[in-house]
C-alpha cells in the first residue's frame, strides 16, 4: 500500500500514538507522520505510507492554515491553556478592531520568534520541553519564520473585560509557533496572553475536508476501500514542475537507474523537477551542487518501476 492518508488528528492523541495505530490497522511499519501536533491540538496530519515516506519531509516543510484563539490576560509556560499562569493581568481592557488589525499586520511577512520552552525544538542535543520538564533555562536562539496571512474572525468592533478574547486564521511556512504568536500578539497589544485553542486547517495542499479519523479509517479497512481513498504522492509537490519523460526512450531508463544526467532546460528557472511517465512519479532531480551542466536525483520511486515498464511493454 503506497499512498498519503490525509487524517484528521483528534484532540487527547499525541501525532505519534496515530502513526502507532495506523502501523496496526494496515499492518505495516512503513507510516510516517509529516510535522507534530500537540496532543490538546486537532486538525490535519497527512500519514504517508509505503513509497510515499520519501516525500514526507516535501509536506512537513510545506505551509499550513490554522484557527487560533488568542486570550489576553493570562500568560503561561507552555503559552496554550494547558501551562501553569506565570503572568496575570485582571485590569479591565478595551480593546479596538482597528488596534488589533494594526497588531495582527505588524506580524505578517518575516517575523523573528524564540521558540517556547516546552517544544521539540534542540539545543545541544536535547529537546527544549526536556529542559523544562527538569526546571532548566536554555537560551533559546532566535529565528525567522514566515506568516503568510492572518485573518480576524471575530466580528467584534470592540473586545471588552479583564480577559478577552479573539478567533484568527493563520497562514504560515514552515516552522511558526502559533502559541508563540499569540504571545507576540499580546505584548504588542501590552498585555499578557496564550493561545487558548488551536486546530490545524490545512497541510500543504491537504485541507480539513479531505480527511477522515481513525475510526473512519478502521473501518475503511474493513470493507477494502481504504487504498482507494489514499493519496498519490505526487499530491504531496503540488509546486514542483512535472516533466514528462516518453515511455520507450532511452531517458527512460536512465532515469529509473537513478543516473546523473545532463542539466534538463527546465532548470532555468526551477529548482527542483518531477519526472513522471505515463502520469506516474520516477524521481526528483535537482542541479548537482558539485558539477556545473548536470543534474541528479534527490528522490527516487523504486515501486513505479514495474508499473511503468507494464505500461510500455518494456524490459
Amino acid at each position: 500500500m503506497d499512498g498519503i492518508l490525509p487524517l484528521w488528528k483528534e484532540k487527547g492523541m499525541t501525532s505519534h500514538d496515530c502513526v502507532f495505530k495506523l502501523r496496526k490497522i494496515l499492518r505495516t511499519k512503513k507510516v510516517g507522520h509529516t510535522g507534530t501536533l500537540d496532543p490538546n491540538v486537532e486538525g490535519v496530519l497527512p500519514i504517508c505510507i509505503g513509497a510515499a515516506t520519501k516525500v514526507a519531509s516535501y509536506i512537513t516543510d510545506s505551509g499550513k492554515e490554522y484557527i487560533a484563539e488568542v486570550s489576553i490576560g493570562r500568560a503561561t509556560e507552555t503559552e496554550d491553556a494547558d501551562g501553569e499562569v506565570v503572568e496575570q493581568d485582571v485590569s479591565e481592557k478595551s480593546i479596538t478592531r482597528a488596534q488589533l488589525l494594526e497588531v495582527l499586520e505588524s506580524l505578517t511577512g518575516e517575523i523573528t520568534q524564540i521558540p517556547p520552552m516546552y517544544s521539540a525544538v534542540k539545543v545541544n542535543g536535547r529537546k527544549l520541553y526536556e529542559y523544562a520538564r527538569k526546571g532548566i533555562e536554555v537560551e533559546r536562539p532566535e529565528r525567522k519564520v514566515h506568516v503568510h496571512e492572518i485573518e480576524l474572525i471575530s466580528e467584534d468592533e470592540q473586545f471588552i473585560g479583564s480577559d478577552p478574547h479573539f478567533t484568527i486564521r493563520v497562514a504560515c511556512g514552515k516552522g511558526t509557533y502559533i502559541r508563540t504568536l499569540a504571545v507576540q500578539i499580546g505584548e504588542k497589544l501590552g498585555y499578557p496572553a496564550h493561545m487558548s485553542h488551536l486546530v490545524r486547517t490545512a497541510s500543504g495542499s491537504f485541507t480539513q475536508q479531505d480527511c477522515r479519523t481513525l475510526d473512519e479509517v478502521r473501518e475503511m479497512q474493513e470493507f477494502g476501500i481504504l487504498e482507494s481513498f489514499l493519496k498519490p504522492l505526487e499530491s504531496a509537490l503540488p509546486e514542483i514542475v512535472r516533466v514528462p519523460v516518453n515511455n520507450d526512450g532511452e531517458l527512460l531508463t536512465k532515469i529509473l537507474n537513478g543516473q546523473v544526467l545532463p542539466l534538463h532546460s527546465v532548470f532555468k528557472t526551477a529548482h527542483e523537477a518531477l519526472f513522471t511517465a505515463s502520469g506516474y512519479p520516477l524521481a526528483i532531480y535537482a542541479p548537482h551542487p558539485e558539477k556545473s551542466g548536470l543534474m541528479k536525483p534527490v528522490k527516487m520511486f523504486p515501486t513505479n518501476r514495474g508499473k511503468v515498464e507494464k505500461i510500455d511493454g518494456s524490459d
